[in-house]
This record gives C-alpha cells, structure tokens and sequence, in this order.
C-alpha cells in the first residue's frame, strides 16, 4: 500500500545530517525564524506510511507522525486521490461566504459522529490554536460569562488566548504578557488527589474549595477546559472518575465543559475520540491535527443549543477549505475502516513492550498516544537522538517523558523494530551495574 513498505527500515548510510541536510540546514539558519524547536537534524525528502526519508536517501521509521497529525500514515493513496480529485475542480471558496459540499458533509460526519445525544454543529478553522480560540469565544458569548477554567500542565496552543489557557512551559508566555484576564489555573490529576477512588473526588473538592471560594465566583466561570490526556503536559491521562466529576460540576453551576481533542482525537486513543473512554458528552471538543492526515484543519464541534452565536461574530478565511474537508473525509473513512481499532491494538502491544524495557518508568497512555519516563531525566535528550542516529524518530514531553505517536497504521513489526532500537539506545546510555529496572504503576484512564 505504502511506497517503502517493500524497503528495510531504518537504513542509514551517511552520517547525520548527510551532506544535503547540512547545505539546506545552513541555509535555514540564515532565513527562517528561530523560534521554532526543532529536536534533532532531520530534512524530510519523503514520507510514506510511518517511514520518512531524508534528502540523503536515509530511511528512518517514524513514531511521530509530524506531532501526531499524520493519523492515516504519511501520503495515504486514498488520502491523496481525495486531495488530487478535489483541487483539480475546487481550491477554494471561502466557506463564511460560500457554500460548498465538501464542507457541509465534513460538518455533517462530524456532527454524527461525535459522543453524546445531543444535536451537533460544526465551526471549521486552520489549526488546533484556532480551535482553542473559537471554543473560548463561543463559551463567553453563549454563557454571557467572563471566567475560564483550566489546568497546570495543559498546553492548548501559542495563540493568546490559548496561550493563556496553556500552563505548560515559561517559554510558551515568558515576554508576552500581558495575557488574556479572567484564566485561572488548577492542578491537573495524574493519580486520585484523595487516594482510592478514581480521581473525581479531590480533583472537585480543589476547584470548589479553593477556587470557586476564594478566586472565581462560579456563577462567573463561562467554561472548563480540559485535555482527556494531556499532550506537551506528558501524555497524562485524567484518571477514570475525574471527566464525570467536572460534568457534573459543570451541570451544577451551568458551566461549559470544553475538551481539548486535538491531539487525542481522530482515533488515535482506539476511539474517535479519547472522551469516549469517559462516558462523558462535552458541550464543546476542538479537534485538529490528525483530521486531515496533514492538511491544516481544525474545528470545533458543540452541541446544536451553545453554537448560537450570530452571523459575523466569527468565521475562518480558510477554514473548511474543500481540499482539506475532501482529505479529512476520506481520514474519517480510513479511520473506521480499521485504524483506530489498529490503534487500540497496536497501543497494547507497545505499552507492554515498553515495561519490559530497562531504564523506563510510569508507562501510560490510551491506543497509540503512549508515554514513558526516562528513569534517569537527565539523559531524555540524549536516548531521543540516540534513537535519531539509529533511524528511530522520536519526541518528548513532559519533564522526562518519551512520547511513541506513530501513524495509525503501524504494524507489529514495526512496533517491535522501534522497541529493539529504544533498548539498544537505554542499554548504551546505561552501563552495566547502574540500577535497571523501575517500577509501572498501571497506565490508561
């Protein structure tokens, strides 16, 4: 299906970077803004599936997905027969002043597809900031209130106002206040704050308490913010009982619940969406990056009687282009065709293979938004470009965390080939006689 699925990877035969990456690279560093993070010395030639090639022929196998935005695997033949049928009859129409029918039936599916009961519409954008953006204006004008709630930890995007929602690094708000008023953080639950429940107890009795108290009248706050599993914040996931709770605290004091799929959405958790594995039915998800397996896209998707604001009060250019609605629906087709159920199993057997690897603690996640920590956080970095070198390609998060996001479409071979090449590279960095194993707490919801 896959251009190099016939190719051994990895393959590496130059040193890194091969001698086109550094001309390209030097070239880089004179013209494009240095506030990019880039993590290690890669120039892309190609991608296909969950292999990438470089501009010097190598071939690394890649459990990134371009920050998990590559959902179906990179340049799926179904995926881009949509984009090529689609921008040889319409590229765009601005979809605030147009009607198109790509648009409508992307909004149609999603609304259809997304938990719970009620009626649903959707609002297109670019981006998973802009999603972020959208769902914070819809919650004041609908709740006709000021406040927002959201959690230490959380990253929703660089934007202002998700910038202000964000409360993950310094880095991301050093210099540029001042931010948007009225946001109010708490801490994110990684464990029962109470011990021996499933989450929801403590985690309600710090907003009620403390902030609602003291900080943020409720009858003030327009909306809750939360990631189902924080993403920058270390691939955490709310234990069980906490997105009950807050639905239930939001009933309480008429608050909107708003979920952060973004980077937990689109099957990439074994369910569409990660809520699903709550029972819980938000008023508002944003969604963005694997919705179109790689085009800019976002949205947001909110129950029919919140999406009440009127003509004019906000709307996207580009938002809902018809080449990325036609790429996102033939994602959606891939999707439930068989990849989030991929997701889920392939979730599995990377989580297990992770514990049977030394050096690494705390292994969690849900499907393939998996995480680990290094034992020893002083040499994340270190095991993250070991791997580069190798031809494994992977990202952190959190303090000392490995993040595996590979395309949903990766096979078991491919799971264990990326495990030998982690285990090679802790077992370099860890010479015998330093302490090897470390305890796993069980890791999900």
């Amino acid at each position: 299906m896959f251009a190099f699925d016939h190719l051994p990877v990895p393959h590496v035969t130059t040193p890194l970077p091969g001698p086109k990456a550094a001309e390209l690279l030097a070239r880089d560093t004179v013209y494009v803004s240095g506030s990019y993070t880039r993590v290690y010395p890669l120039v892309v030639e190609h991608g296909s599936g969950c292999v990438i090639v470089d501009v010097d022929g190598n071939r690394f196998l890649d459990f990134t997905a371009g920050i998990a935005v590559t959902n179906t695997g990179h340049c799926h033949p179904q995926v881009v027969s949509a984009i090529q049928d689609q921008a040889a009859k319409l590229i765009h129409m601005s979809g605030t002043d147009f009607y198109y029918r790509p648009q409508i039936e992307l909004a149609e599916r999603l609304a259809r597809t997304a938990p719970g009961p009620s009626d649903k519409k959707v609002f297109f954008c670019n981006s998973g900031a802009e999603a972020v953006e959208a769902a914070l204006k819809l919650a004041r004008w609908h709740s006709e209130r000021s406040r927002v709630v959201a959690f230490f930890g959380a990253f929703h995007g660089r934007t202002y106002g998700a910038m202000s929602l964000s409360g993950s690094k310094l880095v991301h708000r050093r210099g540029f206040s001042p931010l948007v008023p009225d946001v109010h953080h708490v801490n994110f639950p990684k464990a029962c704050p109470a011990g021996g429940c499933e989450g929801g107890c403590g985690l309600i009795r710090d907003i009620e308490d403390t902030l609602f108290r003291r900080v943020a009248p409720p009858e003030e706050v327009a909306a809750i913010f939360v990631e189902p599993i924080q993403g920058e914040g270390g691939y955490h996931p709310l234990p069980r009982g906490c997105l009950p709770a807050l639905r239930e605290l939001c009933d309480k004091h008429g608050i909107l619940l708003v979920v952060d799929e973004i980077q937990s959405g689109m099957g990439r958790t074994g369910k569409l969406f990660a809520v699903e594995h709550y029972g819980v039915e938000p008023d508002i998800i944003c969604t963005a990056k694997g919705i179109a397996s790689g085009l800019p896209l976002g949205a947001i998707i909110a129950k029919a009687d919140v999406m009440d604001w009127p003509p004019g009060s906000h709307a996207s250019t580009f938002g809902g282009n018809p080449v990325a609605c036609r790429a996102a629906l033939a994602t959606l087709d891939l999707l439930e065709g068989g990849y989030t159920a991929n997701a889920a199993e392939r979730g599995e057997q990377l989580r297990a293979g992770l514990r049977e690897l030394p050096h690494l603690a705390n292994v969690r996640g849900l499907g393939l938004m998996t995480a680990a920590d290094v034992a020893n956080a002083g040499v994340r970095e270190q095991v993250i470009d070991g791997c580069f070198r190798r031809g494994l390609l992977l990202l952190g998060c959190g303090e000392a965390s490995l993040r595996f996001c590979p395309a949903l479409c990766v096979t078991a071979e491919q799971v264990r080939a990326c495990l030998r090449i982690l285990g090679d590279v802790l077992d370099d960095l860890h010479p015998a006689g330093v302490p090897k194993r470390a305890t796993h707490p069980a890791g999900g919801a």
